[in-house]
C-alpha cells in the first residue's frame, strides 16, 4: 500500500515521504495514528497544503524530546532485586522498572522508549540502555543491577 508519512518514522521514511508498506501495517498502525494517509491524489494535494504546519509541528516535538534528553545525560541508575547467590535474578528487570526509576529520577520516559536489544535483565551486574525519545534523539543510560 502507497502512503504518505506524516512524520518521520525510523527505518521508514520523513515527512513527506511516500512509501509502500505492508496493508495491515498501514490500516492497523500507521493510519489510526494519524502518522501518514494513503498516497491518493487528494491527499497529496491536501498534505502540500498542510506541509509548513506539520514541519512545524515536527520541530517542536523534536525540541521537546532534545529538551526531555538533557536530563538523561550522565545517569547512572541503580536497581535493587530479589537475587540467588549466584547473581541470577528472581524475575528480571525490563522495560518498566527502567522507565519507572528514570520517571523516580525526573525524566518523564515511557516504556515504549526504552529500547533493550539484548532482551530483559536476568543477572546482576552493569548495563547499557538505550532511550529513544525521538527518532532522531537516542541516548545511552548505564543501569547497575544489585542484590538486595
Amino acid at each position: 500500500m502507497q502512503i504518505i508519512l506524516l512524520e518521520r518514522i525510523g527505518n521508514l521514511g520523513n515527512l513527506g515521504d511516500e512509501v509502500a508498506v505492508k496493508n495491515g501495517y498501514a490500516r492497523n498502525y500507521l493510519i489510526p495514528t494519524g502518522k501518514a494517509v494513503r498516497a491518493t491524489e487528494e491527499s497529496r494535494q491536501a498534505f502540500e497544503q498542510r506541509r509548513a504546519e506539520l514541519e512545524a509541528v515536527a520541530g517542536e516535538k523534536l525540541s521537546a524530546a532534545e529538551a526531555r534528553s538533557a536530563g538523561l545525560d550522565d545517569v547512572f541508575l541503580t536497581v535493587m532485586v530479589r537475587a540467588s547467590e549466584e547473581g541470577k535474578l528472581y524475575g528480571s528487570v525490563g522495560t518498566v522498572e527502567i522507565a519507572r526509576a528514570l520517571t523516580e529520577r525526573g525524566v518523564e520516559v515511557a516504556k515504549s522508549e526504552v529500547r533493550m536489544p539484548d532482551g530483559v535483565i536476568r543477572s546482576v551486574g552493569e548495563y547499557e540502555v538505550e532511550v529513544q525519545l525521538h527518532a532522531d534523539v537516542v541516548r545511552s543510560v548505564v543501569v547497575n543491577v544489585l542484590a538486595e
